[in-house]
């Protein structure tokens, strides 16, 4: 398979030509399953691991390889096998605050040309959870395309109504309603992708990602489980993969996020909120933080009710959280660093 058809294009091979040594040549993520990766370039696809300087000289896990990133190989065994030695850097992200107490990045794919965020129109529909996965896409330079799955499960108008929901809320990504199981809107899906260019299909479990990959590639290649009594769906994927569609597309399948924690997506906030980010340019002060500041644009509309109060809380709380985040993160990034010179520093004293 030619790199160019799995995504390689001018920028990247313009930072290959920085990292690359002899004897190696590039290839790129399909997957990671603790700590294992595949990778796929002109040699076919193999698995790989990591060289030991790479592994131990990254400051974050973030800076591992994920999926869809570019790397650096180095093949043995008649290409059986591979070591990754260096990764390029990555054009676009898609990332999220680690699930649980942690504060650190957590890697969901790189080098993605269009995340599509799917929303079901029956349990999974939540206009908060939308802003945080729309913030999300575009704090890694992405610009997002959201699919409204399974609308066979409701009647046209209530479809028109939960169109009308996102449109008001102040959402204006593409929006492109489809259903898998008629087959409704799935053409337009397909040929939304582009030979060469790389996908992603993001939202919680059970709102049918798996299914309409199965669907677009013809048969049941992934595998599915039917809705739970509830009429929810059910957790199926189990792994980030990067799958090469049979038109040329790349597409990346992921499990479904129950967290979906924002952390230091100040420009996704901007991007995602471009309506507020407007009005923000008219208030009487440069540092205006919209709260109870004379002459805040953004809280006279909201107190017209031009914004909504719910638009309006959903900033406040995405930005306060990431901002609380952020300020964690550096502060243990802080303490990682001074711990990691402590350790150098008693090493070398006890050497003398």
């Amino acid at each position: 398979m030619k790199l160019a058809e799995l995504g390689f294009d001018d920028w990247f091979e313009a930072h290959a030509a920085e990292r690359l040594h002899a004897g190696q040549t590039m290839a790129r993520v399909t997957a990671v399953d603790r700590g294992a990766y595949m990778i796929r370039g002109k040699e076919g696809q193999c698995s790989a691991e990591l060289v030991g300087r790479l592994r131990f000289a990254i400051d974050s896990t973030a800076d591992l390889p994920c999926v869809g990133d570019w790397v650096c190989v180095q093949y043995h065994n008649s290409g059986e096998n591979a070591v990754i030695c260096d990764v390029l850097p990555r054009r676009t992200f898609l990332r999220r605050k680690q699930a649980g107490s942690s504060i650190d990045f957590q890697m969901i794919a790189a080098d993605v040309d269009t995340p599509f965020i799917v929303q079901s129109c029956h349990y999974d529909f939540n206009l908060r959870r939308l802003d945080r996965y729309l913030v999300m896409a575009r704090d890694g330079k992405t610009t997002p395309i959201i699919i409204l799955s399974k609308i066979d499960l409701v009647t046209p108008e209530e479809r028109a109504v939960l169109i009308e929901r996102i449109r008001q809320s102040g959402v204006t990504a593409e929006l492109l309603p489809l259903s898998s199981a008629t087959g409704e809107g799935v053409d337009t899906f397909q040929e939304l992708l582009v030979p060469g260019r790389t996908y992603c299909l993001l939202g919680s479990s059970g709102v049918g990602k798996t299914t309409l990959i199965n669907h677009i590639m013809g048969h049941d290649t992934f595998e599915t489980k039917p809705v739970s009594v509830t009429g929810e769906g059910t957790h199926a994927t189990t792994r980030r993969q990067l799958i090469a569609l049979d038109q040329g597309a790349l597409l990346v399948d992921t499990p479904g996020m129950r967290e979906l924690g924002i952390l230091g997506a100040g420009n996704g906030i901007e991007a995602s909120f471009s309506d507020i980010h407007d009005l923000s340019e008219q208030c009487r002060f440069a540092d205006c933080t919209h709260t109870s500041e004379p002459g805040c644009a953004v809280l006279m509309s909201a107190e017209a009710g031009d914004l909504s109060e719910a638009r309006f809380k959903s900033y406040h709380k995405l930005k306060r959280e990431s901002e609380f985040n952020e300020m964690s993160y550096v502060d243990r990034r802080k303490k990682d660093k001074a711990f990691g010179k402590f350790i150098k520093t008693f090493k070398k004293n006890t050497k003398e």
